[in-house]
């Protein structure tokens, strides 16, 4: 999960259209409500009916089931950052438990009971809600297709008819149109899996490497190898801290990430980008304070 405190909205120099970290700050907001219920409980009671109870089933088959009943080999692939014997060991055993279409629909319920826990009926039913929700789904239609399989399978979906879902359905677009470009910038700067995972620590906004080994599957000596590969290549010191060559390659990812992702907000225009920030950044900040994440989750001890 990216930090929802990341660079303000400014314009472009050329006034063409938002600056490109005004487009990563209005992602980072929004994809901080979208990431709320894979550390809800909802998400695994729901699923947990179906006869799925992993944990690591549990995300695996709620964040695939859009692509149908898809083997280990698609699911390591399109999501990355996981060992894949540990998908191996779920998918696709997942899908003899419960059809995909089911997953969704039990995924959608437990979306709906998240956030009006997190956000109270109030926010849920509000005019801002539904404001955001167009924003949003307004963004969405500069996405494209190529290359994206995340983004490609939930955008055959449905858009969910109440405002909530539907805001959160767009911010699930635009996380996975992000994010499968942002694996083409980690491919572009040579790092593979637990490289990514290691480098991402090391800039403090990354997930704590007890969290990345519990969730991805990884042991330590995968870390370590990682660490050591690294320090090879003068990304990290003999402390495991980026160097300045370090720095520069995350930030150069995280770079050619915006490029990739720069055509929905500029759909959307600077004030459209401002107000869907403005107004996401309130949902988050709720959910947040709300205790929607755990207080260990980011960091890199």
């Amino acid at each position: 999960m990216t930090s929802p405190t990341a660079s303000p909205t400014s314009s472009s120099a050329t006034g063409a259209g938002p600056h490109p970290r005004a487009g990563r700050r209005c992602h980072s907001v929004l994809n901080t409500l979208h990431s709320t219920h894979y550390f809800a409980p909802d998400l695994g009671r729901e699923l947990g009916a179906l006869g799925i109870t992993h944990p690591r089933a549990v995300n695996f088959a709620a964040r695939a089931a859009a692509m149908g009943a898809v083997g280990a080999g698609t699911v390591t692939a399109a999501f990355f950052s996981y060992r894949p014997e540990t998908v191996a060991e779920h998918v696709p055993a997942v899908w003899r438990a419960a059809a995909p279409g089911d997953v969704l629909a039990a995924r959608l319920r437990a979306v709906d009971t998240t956030l009006r826990r997190l956000l109270g009926d109030e926010a849920v039913a509000s005019p801002e809600m539904a404001e955001a929700a167009r924003l949003a789904l307004r963004a969405t239609e500069a996405c494209v297709r190529s290359a994206r399989p995340l983004y490609a399978a939930h955008a055959d979906l449905p858009v969910p008819d109440e405002p909530h879902l539907a805001y959160w359905h767009a911010a699930t677009l635009l996380r996975e149109h992000r994010g499968d470009g942002h694996l083409a910038a980690l491919l572009d700067a040579e790092l593979d899996a637990v490289e990514a995972l290691v480098s991402h620590t090391a800039t403090g906004k990354g997930m704590t490497p007890k969290r990345n080994l519990l969730t991805r599957g990884w042991a330590q000596e995968d870390w370590d190898g990682a660490v050591e590969r690294l320090r090879a290549r003068g990304v990290v010191d003999a402390e495991g801290e980026l160097t300045q060559t370090g720095v520069a390659l995350r930030q150069a990812v995280e770079e050619r990430t915006d490029r990739l992702d720069r055509a929905p907000y500029a759909h959307l225009g600077e004030a459209g980008v401002e107000r869907l920030t403005e107004l996401g950044g309130a949902f988050a900040q709720a959910a947040l304070r709300a205790g929607a994440f755990p207080a260990d989750l980011l960091g890199k001890a």
